[in-house]
């Protein structure tokens, strides 16, 4: 390894990007193209400028490409493949698999291939290494049927699905009065990006499985809290109208 790395970041690039239809019948979402540039590549070279030199990628859908991709471009970071070809672990399984290529780290950022932004992810790293939380999960305020709750002190509770009146606690034995408590509890809309130590999942079963459902499972006795975040862009492009607003905005507003 480098004596430069310090932290690792891991692009959740296995998805089957089917909410991006046609345009992922034969490629991975990962290799849409934003601006003519593929997604993993604006996040691979975003992440080195913040500091991160070694990444660690996630692969199942059309692998092979993403793996291509990495070896026909010298990028200036250490980058590890994390092969999910054989079964889709899920944004949580996927973790856990990865969690042995983590152990020479301080911290791990874990970043949604199809998330774009101007977050400071170095400035953040540096603030989460010297805390003494054991996960953030960066956060915003914004609409969405799915919302993480938090209590007074940050720490997460619960999560929730609007629409569908769907609630999970870390407390079960709690729901009842969780859920009676309503606006007191602080209703954040996750971000796709979150820091965590590096041995966070270790002790986790090896199977596809959703984050969400291992931070409320950690949250019983770990520090896991909301780090608002307000940068000047964040898209999450999931759906061919965000890409299409992406590259505008992009085109209009960043040099």
């Amino acid at each position: 390894m480098s004596p430069r790395i310090g932290t690792t970041a891991m692009i959740l690039a296995a998805g089957l990007g089917t909410r991006l239809k046609a345009l992922t019948q034969n490629k991975p979402k990962a290799l849409v193209e934003l601006n003519g540039k593929p997604l993993l590549q604006h996040c691979i070279e975003n992440l080195i400028a913040n500091g991160f030199y070694h990444i660690v990628i996630n692969v199942h859908h059309f692998g092979e490409q993403i793996i291509d991709l990495v070896k026909h471009n010298k990028f200036d970071a250490v980058i590890q493949i994390s092969d999910e070809r054989d079964l889709l672990m899920d944004t949580g399984g996927g973790i856990v698999k990865a969690t042995p290529l983590f152990k020479d780290s301080k911290a791990v950022l874990v970043h949604n291939v199809d998330i774009i932004s101007n977050v400071n992810l170095r400035e953040m790293a540096a603030q989460f290494i010297d805390s003494k939380d054991d996960a953030w999960l960066l956060t915003q305020d914004r609409e969405t049927n799915r919302k993480l709750l938090f209590d007074d002190d940050d720490q997460l509770v619960g999560w929730m699905n609007k629409s569908e009146k769907q609630f999970k606690w870390v407390d079960e034995s709690k729901s009842a009065l969780r859920q009676a408590q309503g606006p007191s509890l602080k209703e954040m809309a996750f971000s796709g990006l979150h820091f965590f130590r590096s041995d966070l999942f270790a002790e986790f079963e090896y199977k596809p499985q959703s984050v969400i459902d291992l931070y409320l499972n950690l949250a019983k006795n770990n520090r896991i809290v909301s780090k608002p975040i307000q940068p000047d862009y964040w898209f999450d492009l999931g759906k061919p109208e965000q890409l299409e607003h992406a590259s505008s905005y992009l085109n209009t507003q960043v040099k």
